[in-house]
């Protein structure tokens, strides 16, 4: 039966309580550290050699639908009730709003050291101490808008200009490519400094602390601001319904790209599936 993704707006207090401890269950038992481990394992930057799948590549879409479903089908054995909710950053915009509320995720961190101190992921409420992480730091950390350096969120008119690209994606297929609907949405802008961040890297630029870099998946919201990115993929397929996941073959051998990249019919690690098998999921699930 398919389920429903609702916008973290509108859960019920009944809906924000079972998530969030769903959440705190998978983290007891060890397993939510194990989605934090494989982020940080595929999270490799085109300057390096070898495969890339999660970032800077086009697979970064389908990557993190299945990423996705495999942290929703874990909650959902805890709790059958339970989805993933997306934020919709366009217009829950401020560090008061939802999802930063005391019962869902809990607020911005504070300003001596970014330690969030309220909610349920806070070091202090006893259940969520950070063991996978690039920095020695064992408590999450927010720093919302970037205080020293005030940013804002995209806007619904940076998401149309990625949602109004037809293409999917375009050669080099990384992070300089200036064409194509996936870096649009990926983010990676020319020049440097926050001009260049943009829609789904800009947002993890304004969460800020345990929200950078590839132990991301520390802070609860990264699920909420993916299945947000996932709930864009589906409206550009359904604007664009001819056109599809590219490459449709991989890059061939004098191509810098060769062996670099996921084409459509190739395997996706770490999983046995292809994007061409990720490229509609209706069966599973939809967003409401």
């Amino acid at each position: 039966m398919v389920y429903v993704r609702k916008d973290v707006s509108t859960l019920t207090a009944s809906e924000r309580r079972r998530f969030v401890n769903a959440l705190l269950e998978l983290k007891r038992r060890g397993e939510y550290d194990e989605f934090v481990r494989t982020h940080m394992d595929y999270y490799a930057p085109d300057g390096e050699a070898g495969l890339r799948t999660a970032h800077m590549a086009p697979s970064f879409l389908p990557w993190h639908r299945r990423f996705l479903l495999e942290l929703e089908r874990a909650l959902r054995r805890v709790d059958s009730s339970v989805t993933v909710p997306y934020w919709d950053w366009t217009r829950d915009r401020k560090k008061t709003s939802v999802p930063w509320t005391k019962d869902l995720l809990g607020g911005n961190g504070r300003s001596s050291d970014r330690q969030v101190m309220t909610g349920p992921f806070a070091y202090s409420a006893g259940h969520w101490t950070i063991k996978e992480n690039t920095t020695d730091a064992n408590f999450l950390t927010r720093d919302l808008g970037r205080s020293a350096a005030p940013i804002e969120l995209p806007t619904a008119g940076d998401v149309k200009k990625a949602l109004d690209d037809p293409v999917y994606d375009a050669s080099p297929w990384d992070s300089t490519v200036t064409k194509g609907f996936r870096n649009k949405l990926e983010g990676w802008g020319t020049g440097s400094g926050s001009a260049s961040w943009r829609n789904h890297n800009r947002v993890h630029r304004w969460v800020g602390g345990a929200m950078l870099g590839s132990a991301s998946v520390n802070d609860p919201v990264f699920w909420l601001h993916h299945a947000f990115v996932d709930l864009l993929w589906d409206r550009w397929q359904r604007a664009h319904r001819n056109h599809r996941y590219l490459p449709a073959d991989p890059p061939g051998a004098t191509d810098k790209q060769h062996r670099r990249v996921v084409a459509r019919h190739e395997r996706l690690p770490p999983w046995d599936e292809t994007p061409d098998q990720l490229e509609n999921l209706s069966r599973i699930y939809r967003y409401g």
